[in-house]
């Protein structure tokens, strides 16, 4: 019988567990499936992959507990090889978004340019979130949720919407709340799993916003919205 997966099996499952310990804090003498089922309350790939890894602990038990001869009594198939080592990949080692994601080149808008010009960027490139800057700080983003929300106030106080749009800087209708409750900020040396696990954590998230170090302010530089996530999830599965 060959060996050769289930050495490949027990290596990778040790060091998922050691990781898991070391990363949660979790004692030597918790079995692997309790760690596994409180990890998949914080950790997303865990989440992911949590009845596989339930799976996996019974086999490794097979393994491991050795008939009286000494020989090993399973081994596993190479797609569960495969995946575990997936799994372990993701949880060790994660792909972060600085080495898998390019820069993009963000429309934007400067904080004292009036609301209409907002209204024709938006029209004309056809993204719905841009980032405001003042100088080279960038101080919040406008969407059209935003801008359709203020304007209807507007119509409704039977003011003109025209010289509403003329005259209101961009930055008179930014919202704070908006900032935080409708993106996340997230920087370079964060995983690319934190992406999706962002969207599953917050049902109202508009978009990831990727700068440098994840910090507000900063120059935006990758807009990550829904629409994204099919392919953050295909980059996921080839990681190598």
């Amino acid at each position: 019988m060959d060996k050769r997966n289930a050495t490949e099996f027990i290596n990778s499952y040790n060091k998922i567990d050691a990781q898991l310990r070391d990363v949660y804090g979790f004692k030597p003498s918790q079995p692997f499936t309790d760690v596994v089922r409180r990890c998949a309350e914080k950790n997303s790939v865990i989440r992911k992959y949590e009845n596989d890894l339930a799976d996996y602990a019974r086999l490794r038990n097979a393994i491991v507990h050795q008939s009286t001869d000494g020989q090993i009594i399973a081994v596993p198939c190479d797609e569960v090889v495969e995946k575990i080592r997936l799994i372990e990949r993701l949880v060790c080692t994660p792909p972060t978004i600085g080495e898998t994601l390019q820069d993009k080149k963000i429309v934007s808008i400067e904080a004292q340019l009036s609301l209409r010009q907002a209204v024709l960027l938006i029209s004309r490139t056809g993204f719905s979130n841009l980032p405001v800057y003042r100088k080279n700080r960038m101080i919040g983003i406008v969407n059209n949720r935003r801008i359709i929300s203020e304007l209807g106030a507007v119509i409704q106080q039977g003011r003109s919407a025209d010289e509403w749009l003329s005259e209101t800087p961009v930055e008179d209708i930014l919202s704070e709340t908006d900032l935080f409750v409708y993106y996340k900020y997230l920087g370079k040396k964060n995983t690319l799993q934190d992406i999706p696990a962002a969207f599953e954590e917050n049902k109202k998230l508009l978009a990831v916003v990727i700068s440098e170090n994840g910090r507000a302010g900063e120059r935006i530089v990758n807009f990550i919205t829904p629409a994204d996530l099919v392919r953050i999830g295909k980059m996921l599965e080839d990681y190598d």
